[in-house]
């Protein structure tokens, strides 16, 4: 398997450590729903996962669970945790279970193979002070008049060979670091160890006096204790290439002397109907919106798969609508093509497999399967399907019509055919309400 890294430029074959692929994906701030744009970055982690154990490869998979807020540079007044917890009126670690056990429901919706471990961040503060006395002690770190501990930028020479941004072109004030360049040596120095001031909740005491970890050192530390000090792929979103992993690496390499990771991997932008996601565009769609139109998660997996991972795509509910059509429309060939559980192996599907993980020549391959003459498509289907996890060999299960719904429908071709539109679209609403999704054709009306 050859993944493209992003800091060489170039694609780069992935190894393993003593026979395992060690990976580290960065995983969520348990303070909101995870969004399906937060997913798309969780899935190619999996895909990847999924690929090295088609190829004969073990797994040891880490994700970390960020339960200690800090995601502001304001932390003391406008910190996601704590301000979500204020919000919900509930302990802020009560916020972080309830968000990180809705996270891992998420995960299982999408067939998203669970981590090996998911460490948190709350359950590390010792591991992270220890890494962050460590980078004092080699000289790389120092504590400011603040009482914060600062990571020394200009000490790591090769900052910026994962963003290609240089030290001395980076202007004050980054969005996600606490702004104290008074207490900072250089402005682009970052904070490994915060001190708390005024906060109360979510702090911990440290040499350094009472505070909470920067957003960084958290990665450095699970990754590097957790992977015995080295990473073979680390993944993430394209968002956390700077300054998150530029930080990361800077303090890892600090701190062992060579390269902690391989390859960084990086998943791209989602767009919904052609706008960013936000929660101020108000189009932030969550798995849960999914399942109340009646559209399989799945049908987010395929979207997303028909889609390079480092291109920007634009996700639309017709696209949802038509790739859920399409896992119906397979499940139940695959079902008229026998009950058979051996999978077929296929080169063309392991090639593009293999060669960065081209999914959408994978989706392309299947679909040519589908209509040609071959003979064993269900095994082919099987084996394209233990990657790309679309659950293709699922029952079909058949419902029977109650006699409302049969009614109901009756009564709608009847307000059709007198073309009482407004009653045909009150009965849809009432079909649909009871679990039927309706289609108005040349030929008249369809169920499903």
């Amino acid at each position: 398997m050859k993944i493209y890294d992003t800091k060489s430029r170039e694609l780069q074959q992935v190894g393993t450590t003593q026979g395992v692929m060690n990976m580290y994906c960065c995983g969520p701030t348990v303070y909101r729903d995870a969004h399906v744009g937060n997913l798309r970055t969780f899935l190619l982690s999996d895909l990847i996962a999924r690929i090295a154990i088609l190829e004969g490869m073990k797994v040891n998979a880490v994700q970390n669970i960020t339960d200690v807020g800090h995601m502001s540079d304001d932390f003391v007044e406008h910190d996601k945790m704590l301000q979500q917890a204020t919000l919900e009126k509930v302990d802020p670690f009560e916020i972080a279970r309830k968000y990180e056990e809705r996270f891992h429901a998420d995960l299982a919706r999408l067939n998203i193979i669970p981590a090996n471990q998911y460490p948190r961040a709350s359950e590390s503060i010792e591991l992270m002070q220890d890494l962050i006395q460590k980078l004092i002690d080699s000289g790389f770190a120092y504590v400011g008049e603040d009482s914060s501990v600062y990571f020394e930028a200009q000490k790591f020479s090769s900052y910026g060979a994962i963003s290609g941004n240089k030290l001395d072109s980076l202007k004050p004030g980054h969005r996600y670091e606490y702004h104290n360049d008074g207490a900072k040596r250089f402005h682009a120095d970052w904070a490994l160890w915060k001190s708390a001031g005024e906060r109360t909740e979510m702090v911990w005491e440290s040499p350094w006096g009472t505070g909470f970890p920067g957003w960084h050192i958290e990665c450095s530390a699970m990754s590097l204790d957790l992977l015995a000090g080295h990473v073979d792929v680390h993944v993430g979103g394209i968002d956390l290439r700077f300054p998150h992993h530029e930080n990361e690496r800077a303090q890892s390499n600090a701190v062992i002397g060579k390269e902690a990771v391989d390859l960084w991997v990086h998943g791209e932008h989602l767009l919904f109907e052609g706008r960013k996601m936000s929660k101020s565009s108000g189009n932030v769609v969550l798995v849960e919106d999914l399942l109340s139109k009646g559209i399989d998660p799945l049908a987010l997996r395929l979207c997303f798969l028909e889609n390079r991972y480092r291109s920007q795509m634009d996700l639309t509910w017709n696209s949802l609508q038509a790739a859920d059509e399409t896992l119906k429309r397979w499940r139940t060939k695959m079902s008229e093509w026998g009950t058979s559980s051996e999978a077929t192996s296929d080169q063309e599907i392991a090639d593009a497999l293999s060669n960065d993980i081209d999914t959408p020549r994978a989706i392309l391959r299947l679909r040519e399967i589908e209509k040609s003459n071959l003979e064993d498509k269900r095994g082919l289907f099987l084996y394209a399907d233990q990657v790309l996890g679309l659950d293709l060999g699922r029952p079909i299960i058949a419902r029977e019509l109650t006699p409302q719904m049969k009614k109901l429908l009756d009564e709608r071709i009847k307000a059709r055919s007198e073309k009482r539109w407004a009653d045909s679209d009150e009965l849809r609403v009432q079909l649909e309400n009871l679990g039927l999704q309706i289609k108005d054709t040349a030929e008249g009306q369809s169920w499903s």
